[in-house]
């Protein structure tokens, strides 16, 4: 399969209603915002879901989230060293070609060849501790919303005690929620052709991003989230023809405008027009 040719930049407008579309475990779980007021979904998170939603369809994942994964591993250290969902342990041990650990991981994991990854594992019996860097090829940048945003708290209680005898309310049963009322988030990304050729990253693997990026909320609700709460309005892909791109990221990026209601203008670039695929 022949590695990706050319430079793909690709951006996602999506909508927020009464949702924690992302939580800041430091600041009480509030949704994130920046200082000037701005919501923020962290580039972790959008490619936490694009992992998740890869998983579903079948592809095979090295990080895979606790509650979805699919093949029973307790740790990273224990699938990568895996014999049988991942390299074995020979690949990380003292006499390991570091190389071909990387190329066999990058044709193993989806996620490994398209976001890089770092095996860095302490000494075990049977290996004496790496630390392989793989750079890959797609890049997300956080997302932000359009204007800034009002973000709601609501106390809530619990009708049962989670300790205690049950003969008085417990500290337990106090709690907060937090949404965004709502708001129009925009995020880009990039996929780097010449990074494509270092981990195999494919024309193939590019169309699995693509598809994926509509769907992203898709089989992603929680109370935090309820269906409906979270919904991908526009993906933009701009497909260019060479490797270096006929422009700059950052010219591609900024000739897309966005209102507050999800309306958008698309300020012209010569001999490069994005295709446009509507949200699930």
């Amino acid at each position: 399969m022949s590695t990706l040719k050319t430079k793909v930049d690709f951006a996602i407008v999506l909508r927020v209603k009464n949702a924690n579309p992302n939580g800041d475990p430091l600041n009480g779980n509030r949704p994130r915002t920046d200082y000037d007021g701005y919501g923020e979904i962290s580039d972790v998170c959008l490619k936490r879901k694009i992992r998740d939603r890869a998983l579903e369809l079948g592809q095979s994942i090295f990080v895979q989230s606790d509650d979805r994964k699919v093949d029973g591993e307790t740790s990273l250290k224990n699938r990568a060293e895996s014999d049988k969902n991942g390299l074995g342990k020979a690949s990380f041990g003292s006499k390991a070609d570091k190389g071909e650990t990387a190329r066999r991981a990058c044709g193993k994991w989806f996620d490994v060849r398209a976001f890089g990854q770092v095996f860095a594992f302490g000494k075990s019996e049977d290996a004496s501790g790496v630390s392989i860097p793989i750079r890959g090829p797609v890049t997300i940048q956080s997302a932000f919303s359009v204007e800034r945003v009002s973000v709601t708290s609501t106390q809530i209680t619990k009708s049962v005690s989670g300790e205690g005898d049950g003969t008085k309310r417990g500290s337990d049963t106090m709690g907060m929620k937090h949404r965004v009322d709502k708001g129009v988030y925009v995020t880009f990304g990039s996929i780097n052709p010449q990074l494509a050729e270092r981990t195999g990253f494919s024309d193939a693997d590019a169309e699995v991003i693509k598809s994926i990026l509509p769907r992203l909320f898709e089989n992603d609700a929680s109370s935090a989230r309820p269906e409906g709460s979270m919904e991908v309005l526009k993906v933009f892909w701009w497909q260019h023809n060479c490797k270096a791109g006929q422009y700059s990221s950052a010219r591609v990026h900024r000739s897309l405008a966005v209102d507050a209601d999800g309306t958008f203008t698309l300020a012209a670039l010569e001999g490069l027009a994005p295709a446009q695929v509507d949200g699930f």
